[in-house]
């Protein structure tokens, strides 16, 4: 059978870009359509815009730690809508940028929501496109749940773009999402209470580095609430909200923000009659060569419920891409990926928690080491830098790395190729430190503990 596409992406972020670039690149024809934001979520309202913000947020603290190294100025001050602003014109930067690699690569871009009609027939702005496979890459969306107010509140989409600073911001949630936006609003001089219904946010991490990275925030001025969850928000007349605790406390605040999680944006996505397994948690069922139970559908990134982060997505897409139409294997290694949370002090980690590996291995050996910076013995800052490696005792390999710290993602990514490559402590101890480097402690810690 003769066909329009040979690939149809539904979707334009990291996956399907990468996914139809690539696609293209092995000589398949290929389309790809999206109705809101080109270069998905990532670039438009996650990584990259958040990156810049969290610049931003840490100027305040620059510019405090300075006085202790002879600077001295003025209180500074902050204009939101420069920032705001300036953002705005570097994502659309982006966008354009992503518009001129699909059409360098032959990638037909359509604009519109796609709407799968059947196995092989993709439905754009009322227009049908038989296609041989379909490539479901629409990401997710912020979740937001059901509570008297409702309303009132913004999301990880909107807050990037609020008309007016909030001096005084709740924000409801305990994944990085929500810490990392803690972390911004406080950097740029609000009032931040992060709210968390569990006994301690990031759940999933390194019990160790979650205690640590609960200090270390807290020290920077955001109001920790755990075990605190919100019952009803309530607009005043003077135009504040009043946002109402399951303890019985009630916060007046400019804003609310809740980064309580993603669902699959699978909104109006199929026709009567399509029907995909899903996972308990809605998210797009796939095998190890990405098929839905509709073979001819395919799904990568966020959607399929796996490690929610873009060089995930990335890597997917450029996997599937050679193995349709470059009969190479379909195998990613998901072990070992690195990631960051953002916040201040950044978190860094790779391979497994502590929790993890212990549970897994007989002998496990615990480097540690916590300290000042040096910077910090000048700028007068109580600010601590944790670092961490656990090592199989048996083997010697490296199980897992993490950090809280300053430039914590930075120096995981070269420790993450480091344990990619299946390094032992002994490569660890062999190897001439970087002096001074807060990254060297990783090549010192001698003695476990």
């Amino acid at each position: 059978m003769t066909y329009d596409y040979d690939l149809f992406v539904i979707g334009a972020g990291s996956g399907g870009v990468r996914a139809a670039r690539m696609s293209a690149s092995y000589g398949a024809k290929v389309a790809i359509c999206e109705d809101k934001y080109m270069g998905g979520t990532c670039v438009n309202v996650g990584c990259v815009p958040k990156k810049l913000y969290v610049y931003a947020a840490e100027y305040s603290k620059q510019v405090k730690n300075a006085k202790g190294f002879g600077w001295s100025t003025q209180p500074p001050s902050f204009d939101w809508a420069t920032l705001r602003d300036n953002k705005k014109d570097e994502i659309k930067r982006l966008n354009g940028i992503y518009e001129s690699i699909l059409g360098s690569a032959n990638v037909t871009l359509i604009e519109g929501r796609g709407k799968i009609i059947d196995d092989h027939t993709v439905e754009v702005n009322g227009k049908s496109y038989s296609c041989e496979r379909i490539l479901i890459a629409v990401g997710g969306w912020p979740f937001v749940p059901d509570l008297p107010g409702r309303e009132h509140v913004v999301s990880s989409n909107e807050i990037f773009d609020l008309a007016t600073f909030p001096n005084d911001i709740v924000v409801v949630g305990g994944g990085y999402i929500a810490v990392e936006f803690a972390g911004i609003f406080n950097g740029l001089g609000a009032n931040v209470h992060q709210l968390y219904r569990g006994d301690l946010f990031l759940r999933g991490f390194d019990q160790e580095v979650r205690e640590f990275a609960a200090q270390e925030i807290a020290k920077q001025g955001v109001d920790l609430q755990f075990n605190t969850d919100v019952t009803a928000i309530q607009k005043q007349s003077d135009g504040r909200l009043a946002v109402t605790l399951n303890n019985g406390n009630t916060l007046i605040t400019d804003a609310v923000l809740y980064a309580t999680g993603r669902k699959p944006h699978l909104n109006n996505l199929f026709a009567d009659g399509i029907t995909l397994n899903l996972a308990k948690s809605g998210h797009i069922a796939v095998n190890d060569k990405f098929q839905t139970s509709i073979p001819s559908i395919l799904a990568v990134g966020d959607v399929t419920g796996g490690m929610e982060l873009t060089p995930v997505a990335l890597e997917e897409g450029m996997t599937l891409a050679k193995h349709y139409y470059n009969q190479q294997p379909c195998e990613i290694d998901y072990n070992n990926i690195a990631t960051a949370v953002f916040c201040q002090p950044n978190i860094g980690t790779v391979g497994m928690t502590e929790e993890q590996a212990r549970e897994k291995y007989p002998n496990v050996q615990k480097y540690r080491s916590e300290f000042r910076a040096l910077k910090h013995t000048l700028s007068g800052s109580d600010e601590r830098t944790l670092m961490k490696l656990l090592v199989d005792g048996d083997s010697d390999k490296i199980l897992g790395a993490h950090m809280v710290g300053p430039d914590a993602g930075e120096i995981m990514q070269g420790l993450a190729i480091a344990i990619k490559a299946g390094a032992t402590k002994a490569v660890f101890d062999a190897t001439v430190g970087i002096h001074p480097t807060a990254a060297e402690e990783f090549v010192t810690m001698r003695q476990p503990v």
